[in-house]
């Protein structure tokens, strides 16, 4: 029984680190997105591009752009990951 309880207990831990670093993915690629739409210039698409609207619409582009990003790294990674198995 004590097998089965370490086993279980690794795999919570597993769970819990992979969360974790999808997490920290996800955040970065996100922070990531936004220094990089800083240097758009938004005065060319926007009227106001100060305005509290046009921040709204650079914080929900950089979301959902970090977000894709941050996906593919994800993907990216799991594949590594199948692949290493396929090897062995």
């Amino acid at each position: 029984m004590d097998t089965n309880d370490e086993v279980m207990d690794q795999m919570f831990t597993m769970t819990g680190l992979t969360g974790a670093f999808s997490i920290t993915v996800e955040i970065l690629s996100i922070l990531l997105v936004w220094m990089l739409l800083r240097e758009v210039k938004w005065e060319a698409f926007l009227r106001h591009h100060l305005s509290p609207k046009a921040r709204m619409l650079q914080l929900v582009a950089a979301v959902g752009l970090g977000h894709l990003f941050a996906q593919f790294i994800l993907q990216y990674w799991d594949y590594t990951l199948m692949l290493k198995s396929f090897v062995e």
